[in-house]
């Protein structure tokens, strides 16, 4: 009874600063509630990336493509490019399917890809995404290329502009306070089908893929079906955080989905703890808003000591940074926060 009391005391904490969180941020300034956006957006994508990588088992390094599919068909259908201008409900599904349908064709082929291989694979699906978007502005004039496609509608629902400063209930919200509502909407829904997976004979069969695919087969598991389901589900979520990208910034280029996006992705989901979901969303976290607590405060900081810059900014961030990371996967090998089945596979491995 207190184990309960103490749950659910835990997560009411957990919502009410959830709730207060941008009117926190937005003391220190809206860029703050745009980071945190940002930082929403990347929880998609990590949960999203969670269930190939963490779930299944698939090193997949081009993930950073469905983010760019779900953000091109919203920009598409939401646009003056083709003079469309569907809304919101109806383009987000619509990204969401699209993107499923390239985690599919990503996967068919690479079926029996696993490792290294299959990272490499996915690599290069990443690029040529990005190349692809990059060219297809001749003959016809599809993605703009590298102009980009710009005046991208924002949210409207039931008569209500995301863009724009209004008040709600009696409280005034700025456009970006609105957009972190809907993206924690999003989020929340997210998480709840990534439990429900985990908790699933789905999930049980991923993570029996992702420890001896051999024995899974052997097992009766449908191992083809089951790897295209986890690309198809994965997909789907780096679609709808494409999509609400798109909203969001009301402009997309090929240059906002470039490898580096991709890599940082899969740091998240490493540093927090594939298989994990709590641990994911924390890396999540973490190298969305302490790069950006690092940019600020590093200039001040060399002025303060030495009376001017000496090193610019981007690069002690950088060095910082990298070095976090490298001190996290030596001390936590698994994570901040290691699934159960990794850490046992630890605690074997040191026994042993």
């Amino acid at each position: 009874m207190k184990g309960r009391i103490l749950l659910w005391t835990g997560i009411g904490l957990v919502a009410v600063t959830l709730l207060l969180l941008p009117f926190a941020l937005s003391q220190a300034g809206t860029a703050w509630v745009r980071i945190g956006n940002i930082a929403i957006l990347y929880v998609l994508l990590a949960l999203g990336l969670n269930i190939v990588v963490g779930f299944a088992g698939l090193l997949d390094l081009g993930y950073i493509a469905f983010y760019a599919v779900g953000a091109y068909a919203y920009a598409l259908l939401a646009s003056p490019q083709f003079g469309l201008h569907l809304p919101f409900w109806a383009i987000l599904p619509i990204g969401a399917a699209v993107a499923a349908l390239f985690g599919v064709l990503l996967g068919a082929p690479t079926l029996k890809l696993r490792g290294d291989y299959l990272a490499i694979v996915t690599l290069g699906f990443g690029e040529i995404v990005r190349i692809f978007l990059n060219n297809l502005s001749q003959p016809v004039n599809i993605t703009r290329g590298p102009q980009g496609i710009a005046g991208i509608d924002p949210v409207r629902v039931a008569g209500v502009d995301f863009s724009r400063s209004d008040s709600v209930l009696g409280v005034m919200l700025s456009g970006p306070m609105k957009y972190y509502y809907l993206l924690l909407l999003l989020m929340l829904a997210i998480v709840l089908v990534n439990v429900r997976l985990q908790n699933s004979r789905i999930g049980r069969a991923w993570e029996a893929i992702r420890e001896d695919e051999v024995a899974a087969r052997a097992m009766g598991i449908d191992t083809t079906a089951l790897k295209l389901l986890a690309f198809a589900m994965g997909a789907s979520f780096g679609g709808v955080a494409g999509g609400m990208f798109a909203a969001i910034q009301g402009f997309i280029s090929p240059e906002s989905f470039a490898l580096v996006e991709s890599v940082m992705v899969v740091s998240m989901v490493v540093l927090g703890g594939m298989g994990n979901i709590w641990g994911v969303i924390l890396g999540a976290l973490l190298l969305s808003f302490v790069p950006e607590i690092l940019r600020w405060t590093v200039a001040p900081l060399q002025e303060a000591l030495f009376g001017r810059m000496l090193i610019e900014p981007e690069v002690i961030r950088m060095l910082i940074f990298g070095l976090a990371l490298v001190l996290v996967m030596l001390f936590r090998p698994a994570g901040l926060l290691p699934s159960a089945v990794r850490k046992r596979e630890l605690t074997h491995d040191r026994a042993a």
